[in-house]
């Protein structure tokens, strides 16, 4: 049976879950990132995750909004780049509206995503089509909205589908933000390495909320 919700213990498990399967999967992050860019993403993205799990394993924690803004700190002062700026905004901006909050449930879920989306989207620029996180992010967000009353457990799986697909839609786009603008009708044919890892992170909030 889904989990209606995970309380403080159990979204720290989940979000320590979320780290390992990108340090895992740095070899499909880099090699997203060099049909795109200067293949530096796996790389970046581990070593964020590192610097996360470290953080998490080292300290106490009492809500979840603390747990989210302890890895979006982590990712920022670890990663250096862009995407530190932008995955380190993400889980700062997703965490603010869930200070103080006992458990992790569908709507909180849904707080933290559109508030991650506006953050990530104010910080960098970036657009839905434009071929960055954000085309996985922007669907993701809208599909939380519509996900508010489900166990987290469903809702999590329905959030993860929509990033997949929006990653999945981002091969089909012309890059027109970052490294990969100037490789123009070029950069058709493949997903955006920021989108991938979007991906990776809400499939693994949903296999442990699953599990």
């Amino acid at each position: 049976m889904p989990k209606e919700s995970l309380d403080v213990s159990e979204s720290l498990e989940m979000v320590k879950h979320v780290a390992r399967k990108i340090i895992e999967a740095e070899p499909i992050l880099t090699d997203a990132d060099r049909n795109l860019g200067d293949g530096d993403h796996g790389i970046g993205m581990q070593r964020g995750m590192t610097a996360v799990l470290e953080k998490l394993e080292s300290e106490s924690f009492s809500d979840i909004g603390s747990i989210f803004n302890a890895t979006g700190m982590a990712m920022m002062s670890s990663m250096g780049g862009a995407s530190g700026a932008l995955f380190g905004t993400l889980f700062r901006s997703g965490a603010k509206n869930l200070a103080e909050k006992p458990v992790f449930d569908s709507l909180s879920l849904s707080e933290f995503i559109v508030s991650a989306n506006e953050g990530v989207q104010a910080r960098g620029g970036a657009s839905p089509g434009d071929k960055t996180m954000i085309d996985a992010l922007d669907p993701a967000a809208n599909e939380s909205l519509k996900s508010k009353e489900l166990p987290i457990g469903k809702a999590l799986e329905a959030v993860a589908c929509a990033a997949e697909s929006g990653r999945d839609q981002s091969k089909g786009m012309i890059a027109t933000m970052g490294r990969a603008k100037t490789l123009g009708e070029k950069s058709v044919g493949h997903p955006d390495a920021g989108a991938c890892s979007i991906a990776i992170i809400f499939r693994a909030m949903a296999e442990f909320a699953n599990n």
